[in-house]
């Protein structure tokens, strides 16, 4: 098999979005558009990948890092400008060379591939990746003779009426003998309508030089869609969203309705778990199997094992164990564990604290800075007050504790294991095991005491 290479396209401010964000940097699903692109063409396991960098080229590397190589476009030239940058690091290699848009996030491994392999399969020395487009407006159209053979590329504002008409469209996706992309780049000029270097008017340099050029045409245009203003950001989304949707249901995952819900590219989710509408998994989230994610919920970078519940919540970057339930309306903050069969029930807020195998937070407390042992009952409107306005501090309760409601636990403190707290205590002390903490002062009623009130 020839070597294969990859030069992607990322070095355009992309002017259209009207964002302080580089253009390729805005996520889809979860994850920058460039990103996507570099994972799709790692699937076709290319011998080097070399990304043309010019404007947020210090952000684009902090993305990517080390999977690929990068070259700088300082000046946005055009397209073929763009690509004979990679020149020092390509031109002198044997093999195929995809060219690909950073800006193109629902191109598939699947497609590339069998580019490729059609590129092969003709002997071309260029193939075009094409698509029919019902509407081809922005696009470059491809213009083939009568006997089918691709002629030219001709973009849309160096079109004339008749080839504007031409519905199958240039994706900007290419397969090029690596040696003649190069060879062919060194002679394209700038005489068009921008006065840019276009990578298209390397086909018909090399059709001039007889070498053959062929074009394989994709079978889903949504694939070909590329993203240069919020509107095309939106559909992207939308269409990956539904891709991804389709995959987690292939896979034995129930959605209620796919259509509200909102799953990043990276989350894994198990068999036989249902997802109710509006739920939002970003991120790495892992979800369990067996598990019920309730309705108009959001985990982030979170993991959720099997046989778990979570109901109408917010969880961030926590994790969440086997049978456990969450809900409804609970909040776990970031580096909140909850263990095995815990409960935290409606308004519970839960920040960097361990709840233990079985214990049961129910309704309106509070839980940070701790670490909660088994089978502790925390009642209705506990707080655990962790923060003195400088610093935080953390509570530890031993197993089989009983918190009674409306109780604040005042950090730092020990309750150990099998200890009571009374209702409406203000704990500030350690207590020992096996003994019942109250702090609260004696009730005394003064008997009519708003008769006397009136008479004054």
């Amino acid at each position: 098999m020839s070597n294969r290479y990859a030069v992607i396209l990322a070095a355009g401010q992309g002017s259209r979005m009207k964002s302080k964000l580089y253009k390729v940097l805005h996520p889809v699903a979860g994850k920058p558009m460039v990103e996507h692109v570099v994972d799709q063409i790692e699937k076709i396991q290319p011998t080097e990948i070399v990304t043309i960098v010019g404007h947020g080229a210090e952000q684009v590397k902090a993305h990517l890092g080390s999977r690929s190589s990068y070259a700088t476009q300082t000046e946005q030239l055009g397209t073929g400008h763009a690509v004979l940058q990679a020149k020092d690091l390509l031109a002198n290699k044997e093999g195929i060379t995809l060219v690909v848009c950073g800006d193109t996030p629902l191109l598939t491994a699947d497609t590339l591939n069998n580019l490729v392999e059609y590129h092969q399969e003709k002997g071309a020395q260029a193939t075009i990746l094409t698509a029919f487009a019902e509407d081809p407006t922005g696009y470059g159209r491809v213009i083939r003779n009568e006997l089918g053979i691709v002629e030219k590329i001709v973009e849309q504002k160096d079109a004339t009426k008749e080839e504007a008409r031409v519905q199958e469209i240039n994706t900007g996706t290419y397969c090029f003998d690596n040696k003649m992309l190069f060879e062919a780049l060194a002679q394209v000029g700038n005489n068009n309508a921008q006065g840019e270097y276009y990578l298209p008017d390397v086909i018909e340099i090399l059709k001039a030089k007889a070498q053959i050029v062929a074009a394989y045409r994709m079978k889903d245009f949504e694939e070909a869609l590329g993203v240069n203003d919020r509107i095309a950001l939106a559909e992207a989304a939308k269409l990956m969203r539904l891709r991804i949707n389709h995959e987690h249901m292939k896979n034995g995952v129930t959605l209620i309705d796919p259509e509200t819900t909102y799953i990043d590219r990276d989350v894994k989710i198990g068999s036989d778990t249902v997802i109710e509408a509006g739920v939002v998994l970003k991120g790495k989230t892992e979800i369990g199997a067996d598990c019920l994610i309730g309705a108009h919920s959001e985990i982030i970078e979170s993991k959720i094992a099997d046989n778990a519940q979570v109901v109408s919540s917010n969880i961030e970057h926590s994790t969440v164990a086997e049978a456990a339930t969450i809900g409804p309306y609970s909040h776990l903050r970031p580096n909140s564990v909850i263990e095995e069969a815990a409960h935290i029930g409606n308004f519970v807020e839960v920040k960097n604290a361990t709840v233990g195998k079985g214990t049961k937070a129910g309704h309106l407390t509070y839980i940070g800075d701790a670490e909660l042992g088994e089978h502790i009952n925390i009642g209705c409107g506990t707080i655990f007050v962790n923060y003195d306005g400088q610093n935080k501090f953390k509570t530890i309760v031993g197993d089989y504790a009983f918190i009674g409601s409306n109780a604040n636990l005042v950090a730092p403190l020990i309750i150990e294991k099998n200890a009571v707290i009374a209702a409406g205590s203000t704990i500030t002390q350690d207590v020992p095991e096996d003994s019942l903490a109250i702090a609260r002062s004696r009730q005394e009623n003064k008997v009519g005491y708003l008769k006397e009130q009136k008479k004054k």
